[in-house]
């Protein structure tokens, strides 16, 4: 055994090629090489996904607001706004929109399926979107929960070969805990009319889910925390991303959108509810963003 006072001859390790190499691992800073680099060339930052296409592509809507009785799920008041506002700024950036109301999950997995099979090929890119109520990796139908995680699972690379290398967005506005956000501005006095544009939560759980490359999971709030709907206006994410959709759409990079519309739900607090615990709370949407490159939905002479 060596004495501690003795320089330890240390052998260089390059984990794609061994080497017999030697060195003295104490006076020297070694590199070790993890794996061989094949020479992909120099990353563009600024590469952008190819918005080119014919088509811009299918977007997919499906809006709950009433629920089998069984599921005890409150009805979502609001939501239509939030389907209505969606189909016209998506059909503002050339979307081929498909919106669906109160389906069974049979239809919804019916219609998600025939998506995941169709050609895409002339198609820049893919939208899917979930306005319910959530719980843990699920979204509801009418009458049952699906998951999330499955359904973006059938356009992956390997199930939908059509939309590989494309963006895949999923936009989702449900609840993904219990937890109110504290606010850091004075609470509203609250106002119980019926008639008045009350603020409440969409109910249940949902947790970021991982997908696959090229795909944007875009979630109403962070993990842990209420979701806020107004019954009249709508939930507060969708309102604000219709908004700077209508603003930015054609011109910011998908990514930069995305993050000013979690600055602008940031700003808004709960004013009229019928929880008194609620006035006053806050919300901060979120999104993880598997994609590989710049998106932008600028308008091409191909669009229809």
């Amino acid at each position: 055994m060596a004495n501690p006072g003795d320089h330890v001859q240390g052998m260089v390790e390059q984990d794609s090629k061994p080497m017999d190499q030697t060195t003295t691992a104490l006076s020297d800073n070694i590199t070790e090489v993890d794996a061989y680099y094949g020479g992909y060339g120099a990353l563009d930052p600024t590469e952008e996904y190819k918005m080119s296409h014919k088509k811009r592509g299918l977007a997919l809507i499906f809006n709950q607001q009433r629920f089998y009785w069984q599921l005890r799920m409150p009805e979502r008041y609001g939501t239509s706004a939030d389907g209505h506002n969606l189909t016209k700024r998506l059909e503002e950036l050339n979307f081929e929109v498909k919106a669906h109301d109160d389906l069974r999950m049979e239809e919804v997995l019916r219609i998600i399926n025939e998506a995941a099979e169709a050609n895409h090929v002339d198609a820049d890119c893919f939208v899917c979107v979930f306005l319910s109520h959530g719980e843990n990796d699920h979204i509801y139908a009418f009458d049952g929960k699906i998951s999330i995680q499955d359904i973006t699972a059938l356009f992956k690379g390997d199930k939908c070969r059509s939309l590989v290398g494309k963006p895949k967005i999923f936009i989702i506005q449900a609840c993904r805990g219990d937890q109110h956000d504290n606010p850091v501005t004075p609470m509203d006095v609250v106002d119980n009319e019926v008639r008045t544009n009350e603020v409440v939560v969409d109910a249940g759980v949902v947790y970021t889910l991982p997908a696959g490359a090229d795909f944007l999971m875009c979630y109403s709030v962070a993990e842990g925390y209420y979701s806020h709907r107004e019954t009249i206006n709508g939930s507060w994410y969708i309102q604000d991303l219709c908004e700077l959709l209508r603003r930015f759409g054609e011109s910011l990079e998908f990514t930069e959108l995305l993050t000013l519309v979690n600055r602008k739900v940031s700003m808004r607090r709960v004013g009229n509810a019928a929880d008194r615990n609620a006035i006053g709370k806050k919300q901060v949407p979120c999104f993880a963003s598997m994609l590989t490159k710049r998106l932008y939905f600028r308008p091409s002479k191909n669009s229809n």
